[in-house]
């Protein structure tokens, strides 16, 4: 059994706020007898003006709120997979990057969201993530207390052949952050996190934004875990700046997977 801990927060406009509110955070979940706590997408900014969030976006390596969750990781011998930040990509674009951090505070893992949220929703909101932000394009795993974690982000969840090469890589478990909006968290967040669990056999871990928020956008919350079998352990509610806990039984991976062995059966398709 592995203990692990969920932060659902309201991320605002001032980086210097997120920190205090991640170390409150690390602190629970390593109280609680977490072996890594899981954050949501955008965990050290969120602001729809860019404007305004130029002057916060940074390289990861002086980033306020990085520096922080590491530090407060070695200081309190827990890992943390911080779920996305906003960073300067170094080529005229930012990119939407989670950390992976060990006990020891160091990064072990970094991934870049792969798919870029362009939409136009009947609520009146529109999106454009691509305009700012660059996409990633590697698949990326890390061994950590849950075993081999699969790492993507929020909207990334909308495309099962990325969940389909994580569960070819035998991912024990798949971090989902996100920062859902409420039509979209109400119509779709709780099929869609249980079946890519099912599909890949794997746990799914879904820390999430929550609320009302600084820039005027409001997310879905819900921060989920879902069992290999699609059974929701853990469902955070709409309540924000809350930290909550989940027992991940990796005994349980190989229980499914040899009930349905849709991994062992896959077949490539031509098209």
């Amino acid at each position: 059994m592995t203990r692990i801990a969920l932060f659902q927060s309201t991320t605002g406009i001032d980086p210097s706020r997120s920190a205090a509110a991640l170390i409150d955070a690390i602190g629970s979940a390593s109280e609680g007898g977490a072996q890594i706590l899981f954050t949501p997408e955008m965990s050290g900014l969120l602001d729809r003006d860019r404007r305004r969030a130029a002057g916060q976006i940074v390289d990861e390596n002086r980033d306020e709120v990085l520096a922080t969750v590491r530090d407060e990781a070695a200081r309190r011998g827990i890992w943390v997979h911080l779920g996305s930040l906003a960073v300067d990509a170094g080529d005229g674009k930012w990119a939407n990057r989670g950390f992976v951090i060990d006990e020891k505070g160091d990064i072990a893992a970094r991934y870049d969201k792969m798919h870029m949220f362009d939409v136009d929703l009947d609520s009146g909101e529109s999106w454009r993530e691509s305009n700012a932000y660059r996409p990633g394009d590697k698949v990326v795993t890390v061994d950590c207390p849950v075993g081999k974690l699969g790492l993507t982000i929020c909207y990334d969840l909308r495309f099962p052949a990325l969940y389909e090469a994580l569960g070819r890589l035998q991912c024990d478990a798949i971090a989902v952050p996100a920062a859902f909006t409420v039509p979209t968290g109400k119509a779709h967040w709780h099929v869609m996190q249980r079946a890519r669990a099912i599909e890949a056999s794997a746990f799914v871990i879904a820390a999430a934004q929550c609320g009302k928020h600084e820039d005027g956008r409001e997310t879905y919350g819900h921060s989920l875990v879902v069992d290999p079998w699609g059974e929701v352990l853990l469902d955070m509610g709409d309540g924000a700046d809350k930290v909550a806990f989940a027992e991940i039984d990796h005994s349980r991976i190989e229980t499914v997977r040899a009930q349905v062995p849709s991994l062992a059966n896959r077949r490539e398709i031509a098209i």
